[in-house]
């Protein structure tokens, strides 16, 4: 049949009949700048680990320095104040840098000097004198600062159109660092040498760095950052005060447990410093889960039992860490305490969000620096206490904090319903 064609019909008209027609290629759609930012906002919402991973670093590392063999508190108190200093530092430097070089570069910057900071940690390890891993330490939380500032600054547009989910991603990520770092330093601790360990812990920010660096990010986003007089402003009414003093508080008491619980077992308890790791380990893993549970629970559960709930658990579990002598208080004391600590946070976060819904998010921003902050804090007072009063006080502090959490609460419901605000 085909050879029959050919004959009859001109040879033109062959080819057209005889050639398969291709479709034509459909163009691919631009990436608009809507898309650019949201990409840029998942980008940013992965530096949470980072965040984590860094800050978290510190007290995993105390083992390894032998700060459970040369009795040194105060010094270790130093650590996390130089740290703090330098989050502090770092935050005050994010907004005049992201209006004058953008937020990549912001970014890049944290994660880049955050891994020089640990990386020096490495150089600087003991025998070296300790004031050098002081310094170290700003820098380590100088990058971490100023990479918070680019986060938030990134996360803005994803903020606006969901808090309650942006917040528990980067809550969740933030506590996968934690839980990263910890189970590195644990699992290395006998296998490696102090400085091949923070060789690798460093080796995150620096990832984090060449990622940031070659990743877009738009120069200006949408929507006015508020002003420093407008951010103030908003503390003329009692009720952001308490909710900051809330976060302040919370973080402190979380953070006073992880940055010591590894040198409290080991000299509380006589457990080696790769058990008391593989602890902190735990305790991070139950945050972790906790708060990923937490969005089960939200839906079904009246949040101001389940807030009063959890602090009761954290109260117990604290003093149960504080009156045990054996492993499965311990760890019955690490559960309950987590489990309780998990659900706070998000339950805070999100009744800040209810309450404040005009709020930017670089105000959220500076809740979350202070929260960092109270944390940081709360673990450079306790290298004081514990060089006057003995290991045990570690716990005691965590339960005066809840305990005092319970009451800014209680607090926080009368305000509500003094205020006429509806409740949250």
């Amino acid at each position: 049949m085909g050879i029959q064609l050919r004959r009859i019909l001109p040879a033109a008209v062959w080819q057209g009949y005889n050639t398969k027609v291709q479709p034509a290629p459909v163009p691919r759609p631009s990436r608009g700048p809507a898309d650019e930012t949201a990409v840029s906002a998942r980008r940013a919402l992965a530096g949470f680990f980072l965040l984590g991973a860094v800050l978290s670093s510190l007290g995993a590392i105390l083992p390894a320095w032998k700060h459970h063999l040369e009795i040194d508190y105060v010094m270790v108190g130093n650590y996390f104040f130089s740290l703090n200093i330098g989050l502090l530092a770092g935050a005050r430097t994010a907004g005049a840098l992201i209006s004058r070089k953008g937020i990549g570069f912001v970014l890049s910057s944290g994660s880049g000097l955050a891994a020089v900071g640990i990386f020096f940690l490495a150089l600087v390890s003991p025998p070296a004198s300790a004031w050098l891993r002081v310094l170290s330490l700003f820098f380590v939380g100088a990058g971490a600062g100023l990479a918070n500032g680019g986060i938030f600054q990134a996360l803005a547009p994803m903020y606006e159109h969901d808090r309650a989910v942006t917040i528990n991603l980067a809550g969740t990520l933030a506590g996968l660092g934690c839980l990263v770092t910890s189970l590195l330093v644990a699992g290395a601790f006998y296998v490696y040498t102090v400085g091949s360990i923070l060789f690798f812990l460093g080796s995150i920010p620096a990832f984090f760095l060449a990622w940031y660096g070659r990743s877009r990010f738009p120069s200006v986003l949408a929507g006015r950052t508020p002003s420093l007089r407008e951010a103030l402003s908003v503390l003329r009414d009692p009720g952001p005060i308490l909710f900051a003093l809330v976060l302040f508080f919370q973080f402190g008491n979380e953070w006073s447990i992880a940055g010591w619980l590894p040198l409290f077992l080991i000299q509380r308890m006589g457990w080696s410093p790769e058990s008391a790791l593989f602890m902190l380990a735990f305790y991070w893993l139950c945050l972790l889960v906790g708060r990923v549970a937490a969005q089960a629970l939200l839906p079904r559960l009246h949040h101001g039992k389940l807030l009063m709930g959890s602090v009761l658990s954290a109260m117990f579990g604290c003093f149960v860490l504080s009156m045990t002598n054996n492993r499965f208080g311990a760890l019955s004391g690490i559960f309950f305490a987590a489990a309780g600590f998990a659900l706070i946070f998000p339950l805070v976060i999100e009744k800040m969000g209810v309450r404040f819904p005009s709020y930017h998010p670089a105000l959220f921003n500076g809740f979350v620096a202070l929260a960092i902050t109270g944390g940081l804090l709360a673990n450079g007072s306790l290298g004081y206490w514990v060089d006057l009063w003995g290991i045990g006080v570690v716990m005691l502090l965590p339960l005066a904090g809840t305990i005092l959490v319970f009451l800014l609460l209680l607090l926080i419901t009368l305000e509500t319903k003094l205020s006429g605000d509806a409740p949250v």
